[in-house]
């Protein structure tokens, strides 16, 4: 696992540094993403699977379809979501862009070069969900 850092003019000053492991830049920008109306989950098939297994242990990966990469002081992150529809992907995308750019820059404190949101999928609820929800309550 990368360590990488984040040093502000105080820490130098002061002799000490914060270090941010990637991983925890991923969960930041991965609770940002999920957060934004109109994202039906984060990553694609496989990844959805595995997080579904995990929230059925009762652990939760919130930084699942996310991948970044960290700087001394900058962040490139690659998002992975399912829009629901009829949302407008374009929109849903922007807004995942800035609702992670703005929670890197105000958590995490490092400046965002670049968040690539790749659609990987579209939530279309089926009649056959609300048949097997109707099976269950009978």
């Amino acid at each position: 696992m990368a360590q990488n850092s984040s040093l502000s003019a105080d820490a130098r000053a002061n002799g000490g540094k914060t270090v941010i492991v990637d991983p925890v830049v991923a969960k930041v920008a991965g609770i940002a993403a999920a957060e934004v109306p109109g994202v039906h989950a984060l990553g694609g098939g496989a990844a959805r699977v595995i997080g579904n297994i995990r929230q059925a242990v009762g652990a939760k990966d919130y930084a699942q379809g996310v991948s970044v990469e960290v700087g001394e002081t900058e962040v490139a992150a690659d998002i992975a979501i399912q829009v629901d529809y009829p949302e407008r992907i374009q929109r849903v995308a922007e807004n995942v862009r800035s609702a992670v750019e703005k929670a890197i820059t105000e958590i995490v404190g490092m400046k965002v070069v670049e968040v690539n949101v790749t659609v990987v999928d579209v939530y279309i609820p089926s009649d056959d969900d609300d048949e097997q929800e109707e099976a269950r309550v009978h």
